[in-house]
């Protein structure tokens, strides 16, 4: 439907735009395979526009092949590229160089494991100051992310909940979700620990709550269940599976065809039906409850 209005418009960028779109959402319902069909197709129907491509459509297949386990891949994105540790950064260069940071934390070959990650925190550290000289608070808090999970791989606990800590005081005031439940098992074993030092405890069960229960840790952290909530409409069930999914409140305005106060006020009677205050609580919320 969305595709065909695109069209009616004669908007000459939407099917590319739509595919990209569509990627994503597959992204976060788990069809990786799906997701990066999307992102093929969009690149097939790429249209170039006076707006800088921050965050390039090879890059973004280079992230889902790491997801997929498809290193060789990836590493092969990194050599056609010519991306390099060594890089002078920019700020349109900076998406690429996060996914570059990700190539080399997946890297698990012998010999190899123990310098890519350690190449991946040098390259970290520069684009967390980068970022945070410019005020790139999504970025800086993804940065953070794989600093977090890079030190866990290399063993060094202490160093993972730090970096976790700061990422997670950056985020919660925005309610962050995806940027953390994206990067699956390793991330929710991080929350848990997090959780279990006491740090931001409350929101990393939260972030924990809205990930699969199957890649959770045996003693995950998870918040106790509730019960005695006034039921939801459809309309407000609808738009709570969207926030579920990381989606804003513009792109749900966007895609339920809403003002974006209609979608705050559906957001205000779904937080106080479930006796919640912000977005991450009212998704964990729903969770414990069945509701989505």
């Amino acid at each position: 439907m969305y595709l065909g209005l695109g069209e009616q418009l004669a908007l000459p960028d939407w099917p590319y735009r739509f595919q990209r779109g569509l990627a994503r959402l597959r992204q976060v319902q788990g069809d990786l395979k799906g997701a990066l069909d999307a992102l093929v197709e969009a690149e097939r129907l790429y249209f170039r526009s006076p707006v800088p491509d921050i965050a390039p459509i090879p890059a973004l297949k280079a992230r889902v092949w790491v997801l997929l386990g498809r290193l060789p891949l990836a590493l092969n994105w990194v050599r056609e590229r010519g991306q390099s540790v060594d890089d002078e950064l920019t700020f349109l260069g900076e998406f690429e160089h996060i996914t570059l940071a990700r190539v080399l934390i997946a890297t698990r070959t012998s010999g190899q494991a123990e310098r890519a990650l350690l190449d991946a925190l040098g390259l970290l550290e520069l684009l967390l100051k980068a970022a945070e000289a410019g005020g790139r608070m999504g970025s800086a808090i993804e940065i953070l992310v794989l600093q977090a999970l890079a030190h866990k791989a290399l063993g060094s606990s202490p160093e993972a909940l730090s970096a976790l800590a700061l990422a997670l005081a950056m985020a919660e005031p925005e309610g962050y979700v995806r940027i953390f439940v994206d990067e699956g098992p390793p991330m929710a074993v991080l929350l848990s620990e997090a959780a279990a030092h006491d740090m931001m405890p409350d929101y990393a069960r939260e972030l924990l709550a809205a990930f699969d229960p199957q890649v959770l840790p045996p003693n995950a952290n998870m918040p106790p269940p509730v019960t005695d909530v006034d039921p939801l409409s459809p309309r407000e069930l609808e738009l709570l599976r969207l926030v579920a999914q990381g989606l804003s409140n513009q792109e749900i305005g966007q895609r339920l065809f809403l003002a974006l106060d209609t979608v705050k006020g559906h957001n205000r009677r779904i937080y106080a039906k479930l006796q919640v205050q912000r977005r991450t609580e009212a998704v964990a919320r729903a969770r414990e409850l069945g509701l989505i």
